[in-house]
């Protein structure tokens, strides 16, 4: 093993695929031979908008960060050759769009069922808004706005329906979209965005809004939007990471006077023992959620810039978009 295939994102739009160095084992890492590896929100957010992103080309394989693979050494942790492992790094420090990838045990989660590679991967992302939705308050009799209806938004629809939430409401302009979500609870999809949607969603709540607003896009836009639906003392969840590094303006005013929680979430990475990813798995592989309808494309990583650029386009009915390394 000399060399392997990476994608690199040389500038703002730009990706790549370059043959370079393979990595080498490492006492205390573990060395992963990438299977699969899925495109994100976030990663569009870092390729295309330039979040945390300043100086190019980025490092090979950043900012890949939902991956599955086979072990090829386990540099003394308790991994051994050929498990299968879920890989899930830090988004900051990530390297899942590459051949291989050099992990701290506490970033890698061992696999033992007998599913498709594809759908085990999706566990990734399940397990963050698992994590993300331990934050909220009881949601027994609430209303919930969910903006956005790509991955990360369908899975709050199911995450939210099995917390109990009263009425979810999820908003896309996609209507593929919005009909999965309608499979995993969601009671009103709205095709709409902006202020048409605003004003369905005041006529759905009795001019009241909504309890809990999740903003599962991460723009300018959907951060007010959701500071305009959220009712009196509501709670707004920033799921998608922002479009900048820069400071963005919101309506302060209605904050304020609204009296609103608002936060942000990331970290599920570092909880010991990576409980909320062993919860995602264990509801993909018990059936309780089908995620076979989110898995829409598939490419080479070779061709690893048609598959940024659907991903970011939106079109072909595109959902998740995985990357082989084979």
């Amino acid at each position: 093993m000399n060399s392997m295939l990476a994608a690199i994102v040389s500038s703002l739009g730009n990706v790549e695929c370059n043959e370079i160095s393979a990595l080498k084992p490492e006492f205390g890492k573990v060395l992963v031979k990438t299977e699969l590896a899925s495109i994100c929100g976030s990663d569009l957010h870092i390729a295309y908008k330039g979040w945390n992103a300043t100086t190019f080309p980025l490092d090979a394989g950043h900012p890949g960060h939902e991956g599955i693979g086979r072990v090829v050494d386990g540099g003394g942790t308790n991994f051994t050759a050929e498990d299968v492992v879920l890989t899930l790094p830090n988004v900051f420090t990530s390297r899942g769009f590459a051949g291989y990838q050099l992990l701290s045990p506490q970033h890698v989660l061992k696999v033992n069922e007998d599913l498709p590679m594809e759908h085990l991967m999706m566990a990734q992302q399940l397990g963050t808004v698992i994590y993300g939705s331990k934050r909220l308050p009881p949601l027994c009799g609430k209303n919930v706005v969910i903006l956005g209806q790509g991955s990360a938004g369908l899975f709050h629809d199911f995450v939210l329906r099995n917390q109990g939430a009263e009425k979810i409401i999820a908003v896309d302009p996609i209507s593929k979209r919005l009909e999965i979500g309608q499979s995993l609870g969601v009671d009103f999809g709205i095709d709409v965005v902006g202020k048409l949607a605003n004003e369905l969603i005041m006529d759905i709540t009795d001019g009241l809004g909504v309890d809990v607003v999740v903003d599962a896009v991460g723009s300018v836009d959907t951060l007010n939007q959701a500071i305009t639906i959220a009712r009196d003392q509501g709670v707004v969840v920033g799921f998608g990471l922002p479009e900048t590094s820069d400071r963005i303006p919101f309506n302060w005013d209605t904050f304020f006077r609204k009296r609103l929680t608002m936060y942000a979430i990331h970290g599920s990475q570092n909880e010991v023992g990576l409980p909320d990813f062993k919860q995602a798995l264990d509801y993909i592989i018990n059936g309780n959620i089908n995620v076979e309808p989110f898995l829409t494309h598939r490419f080479p990583v070779d061709n690893v810039q048609k598959a940024f650029d659907l991903a970011d386009s939106r079109e072909e009915g595109v959902i998740k978009i995985s990357l082989t390394f084979w």
